[in-house]
């Protein structure tokens, strides 16, 4: 199982997802910057070098929103979606085709990935649609 931390990054009533390249796994689709747990990192350091390598910016790591497992056909990941908010830096595309600060109601505009199913449905029960 590959752990995976991610944030859920607000700037007043929008949150901010992005788009993976093309050319990953599960390409074009939506998700939440973060990334894969390097051995021997704590889960919020993880947050914090993805956010810096995917975004160069800073952030500072909250409480946990939700946590799921979710089986892909090639990986299992244990997903830990964290509140975060930027301490420093506007987010730039180093790694993915585009972002977006969207709000809750347009969540059903954007094709996410399958794994943040669950979190986009907890955040329209939690914040309304």
């Amino acid at each position: 199982m590959v752990e995976v931390a991610a944030a859920l990054i607000w700037k007043g009533d929008r949150f901010l997802i992005c788009q993976r390249p093309a050319h990953k796994a599960r390409g074009l689709l939506w998700e939440f910057v973060g990334g894969k747990q390097e051995i021997g990192e704590a889960l919020s350091d993880t947050l914090i070098r993805e956010c810096r390598e995917e975004l160069d910016i800073t952030v500072s790591v909250g409480d946990v929103f939700m946590e799921l497992i979710h089986e892909y056909p090639d990986l299992t990941v244990h997903l830990t979606l964290f509140h975060a908010s930027i301490v420093s830096g506007e987010p730039k595309l180093l790694e993915h085709c585009d972002l977006r600060w969207i709000t809750v109601a347009e969540i059903p505009q954007y094709a996410f990935c399958p794994a943040d199913e669950e979190i986009l449905s907890a955040l329209i029960r939690e914040y309304g649609a």
